[in-house]
């Protein structure tokens, strides 16, 4: 074996590409949801990531962060060309006698969430979507660790409230009287 194959194997950020596909396409898909244009989006990546392989520097850290920031700038340019970004459906399949309820929630869901800011939004696509944990995230993102656990308590926190008022207004006397209206006399 030559030498630039020694160190090609050994710096090669796709040399193990099924975990780093998995973790890519949930960040994508946490973030535009799930499907085709997630598939598209992270192909997109890995087409990138093999033509500028070579950039890739082990010291500056491991490849799924480096693949991660690749697919935030694919997702910045089709955000760019299409403007806001749908969110992602974030429950599983819902059971047939709970569709409504079920749909309610992921919208409710996608509304809070798509009120987020833009840094939130990214905080919980890398915690939930690529499964990174709170240092990996600060490296990617130039932070410090506690300030991302800070910052994702406080989305969560954020999310939960707005999620709690929306309920209980839509559970008020008047919104029950509507639903169900006295019969006729």
């Amino acid at each position: 074996m030559t030498s630039w194959c020694r160190s090609v194997s050994r710096s090669d950020p796709l040399a193990h590409p099924e975990d780093l596909i998995r973790r890519v396409y949930a960040y994508v898909a946490y973030r535009i949801g799930d499907g085709p244009d997630a598939e598209d989006a992270t192909s997109d990546v890995f087409e990138r990531a093999l033509r500028y392989r070579d950039t890739y520097d082990p010291a500056k850290g491991k490849p799924l962060p480096w693949l991660l920031g690749i697919a935030h700038y694919r997702l910045a340019e089709l955000h760019a060309k299409r403007g806001p970004e749908p969110t992602a459906d974030l429950l599983d399949g819902p059971e047939p006698s709970q569709i409504e309820e079920q749909a309610v929630e992921r919208l409710t869901l996608g509304q809070a969430i798509s009120a987020l800011s833009e840094r939130d939004r990214e905080l919980l696509a890398l915690r939930y979507g690529a499964d990174m944990k709170a240092r990996e995230i600060a490296d990617l993102m130039g932070m410090k660790v506690n300030g991302v656990e800070v910052a994702l308590h406080r989305v969560l926190a954020r999310l939960r409230t707005d999620l709690a008022e929306t309920q209980s207004a839509s559970r008020s006397p008047s919104r029950q009287r509507a639903k169900h209206p006295e019969p006729a006399e």
